[in-house]
């Protein structure tokens, strides 16, 4: 099987985040109908947790049986099919079913589509760590095609956290016309500076950079993702200004040279 890393994904790629309350069922749905031949492709579906590589929970191959993976219970995971969709649902979701859902499509000499949701699981009973992250409120970049770069702090207490494993940063972009943000990047220990303070607090910086478009004002969300939670920040919102050109300019100084004189001659 095709395995890569949560870690590879390209600034472009936007993961949508599904979220759903602790004990909840959770449906994720693939589309098949862009797919041409039923019977000469394989689809999967993976789980991949914060840091981890994929996991298969189930694969059609071609006209055989599908099945599931022995590490995942049929009790809690269901998978229905048809020559149009394939849908994933998990049955009472808990805190370990948290991360990136997965469906593969692979059809004859054609390379693997992707597609997938974030599940976020919200109502958990206890916190295993405290962590606080801080963005600056806003960054204007003057013209498209400038570099951008996003930082966050985080402030934490490691005498708190209870589970093993480093944190791992995530990005996320809510556009202007969308009602949830998306995953845009990952970043597990990189990029980041730590202050080494006398208190038990600690502080570390992180950044993520890009060349920005005009289509990438939003506000970009810097979240921490450790035992099983995720922290969000604030968030930055971008905006995205443009310098008048010399023509622009000229015709704007000509036009208030003859406001003047009509008024003062």
């Amino acid at each position: 099987y095709c395995r890569f890393s949560l870690f590879s994904f390209n600034l472009d790629t936007l993961i949508p985040i599904t979220s759903v309350q602790l004990g909840e069922t959770v449906t994720f749905t693939c589309d098949l109908r862009k797919n041409s031949q039923f019977s000469r492709r394989e689809v999967d579906w993976y789980k991949q947790s914060t840091g981890d590589t994929l996991k298969l929970i189930w694969t059609l191959k071609e006209s055989a049986q599908p099945k599931f993976s022995a590490e995942f219970n049929q009790s809690r995971w269901k998978v229905n099919y048809n020559e149009n969709f394939t849908n994933l649902t998990i049955l009472r979701a808990n805190q370990e079913d948290e991360g990136i859902y997965h469906c593969g499509i692979t059809e004859w000499f054609k390379n693997t589509e992707w597609s997938g949701s974030y599940l976020l699981v919200k109502g958990r009973t206890q916190r295993t760590s405290d962590y606080t992250v801080v963005q600056s409120p806003l960054i204007t970049v003057q013209e498209p095609g400038n570099s951008v770069t996003f930082q966050c702090s985080v402030f934490s207490d490691p005498d708190k956290k209870t589970c093993p494993g480093d944190l791992t940063v995530l990005w996320f972009r809510a556009g202007s016309h969308k009602s949830y943000p998306k995953l845009i990047y990952t970043d597990r220990n990189k990029s980041k500076e730590c202050d080494k303070r006398a208190d038990p607090q600690k502080s570390c910086n992180y950044t993520f950079s890009k060349i920005v478009s005009s289509s990438d004002e939003g506000t970009y969300y810097c979240a921490v993702a450790t035992c099983w939670e995720l922290f969000f920040g604030n968030g930055t919102k971008l905006q995205i200004g443009r310098t008048l050109n010399n023509m622009t300019a000229s015709f704007l100084c000509l036009s208030e040279s003859l406001i003047i004189s009509f008024l003062f001659f």
